[in-house]
């Protein structure tokens, strides 16, 4: 079986029931999230041997995130235990042309001022065949930023092969430190992956003949966006998300991987039920793809249309079957009853 570990901070998520807005709530649900946790669920759903690595309080708040990836068969066994808080944020999703909106309460969490002696990285990554992290997590301090980089020498030491999600938060750090400590750990990296706005926002690559704003994507403009990506870094393999944002419940998703050369996938229209932890669920996908050596299209196919699918459930986690992502995947995009 094939083993992925997932670096990264997992936290407390807080949101409105349904669609209401913060100002309107008197009750918010509860769940557990974070770029690299989305990530190692997913491919637990998948049946990869997931391993989660982060530093947690050791009270019960602690505990029920650990709980939370045990749930989803993620293994646990090698989270770090310490620490105050455990971080949190609040989620209103938006409809319509009411945009979603995000708020972090994570300032003093306990991934965020770890030190790089918690970790024994070679002893962790002994054993495994893939290690994902994202951009968040350098970006929660200048420590986690230094264990970051400790993981991905002690990674490319071992061998092992390893992916990073861009994932670009302007709440956390501004795109001058971003480009700096983000294109120091590029050299580690093997699979990039980035959405329509990263690439520009870290490095400022863009893809001519795009407005975001506008919901305008040009094909071309991200294949020039992969080609500078990886003759900047060497990276083995460019995978872009490519969302046509027409309103906040209605997108058009789709993804490019590119290895010199670009394999699309199909176009999905999207009435979305859970925006966030859509990109994670992309990147989840996509490692499974590669870890079970799927062609080039395959794998960027069955990326898109798990994310696709995720995008219609509630919370950051991907509860899609690989038969419900190979079915749609394979042009089934009815979404009559099954019976």
């Amino acid at each position: 079986m094939k083993r992925a570990a997932c670096f990264g901070e997992i936290m407390m998520r807080l949101n409105p029931i349904g669609y209401q807005r913060f100002l309107q709530a008197k009750e918010f649900e509860a769940s557990f999230a974070g770029g690299e946790a989305n990530a190692a669920v997913s491919l637990a759903n998948y049946g990869v041997k997931s391993s989660f690595i982060t530093k947690v309080p050791a009270h019960e708040i602690g505990q029920c995130a650990v709980n939370e990836l045990r749930r989803f068969g993620v293994d646990t066994s090698k989270i770090v235990r310490g620490g105050d808080r455990l971080g949190v944020y609040f989620v209103e999703k938006g409809a319509s042309q009411r945009a979603s909106k995000v708020i972090y309460d994570r300032a003093g969490s306990a991934i965020s001022e770890a030190q790089p002696s918690d970790f024994n990285w070679p002893a962790i990554l002994e054993h495994e065949d893939w290690l994902h992290f994202t951009g968040i997590t350098p970006a929660l301090s200048d420590s986690a930023a230094q264990i970051t980089l400790e993981a991905l020498q002690c990674a490319k030491e071992l061998g092992i092969y390893v992916s990073c999600d861009l994932n670009f938060r302007k709440k956390l750090w501004n795109s001058e430190k971003a480009g700096r400590v983000m294109g120091n750990l590029m050299q580690y990296v093997n699979l990039c992956i980035a959405n329509e706005e990263d690439a520009a926002d870290v490095f400022g690559i863009h893809a001519e003949g795009s407005d975001l704003t506008k919901g305008v994507l040009n094909r071309e403009g991200y294949i020039s966006v992969a080609k500078q990506l990886k003759g900047l870094f060497g990276f083995d393999l460019v995978a872009i998300t490519l969302r046509e944002s027409l309103s906040a419940s209605i997108n058009n998703w789709s993804g490019m991987l590119f290895d010199g050369q670009a394999y699309f996938a199909a176009n999905y229209p999207i009435h979305i039920v859970d925006r966030v932890g859509g990109g994670d669920s992309f990147g989840g996908a996509l490692i499974y793809a590669l870890l079970e050596k799927y062609g080039k299209q395959r794998a960027i196919d069955f990326a898109v249309a798990a994310s696709c699918l995720k995008h219609t459930i509630e919370h950051d986690f991907n509860m899609a079957s690989i038969q419900e992502i190979e079915a749609l995947a394979g042009g089934n995009a009815s979404g009559r009853v099954q019976r």
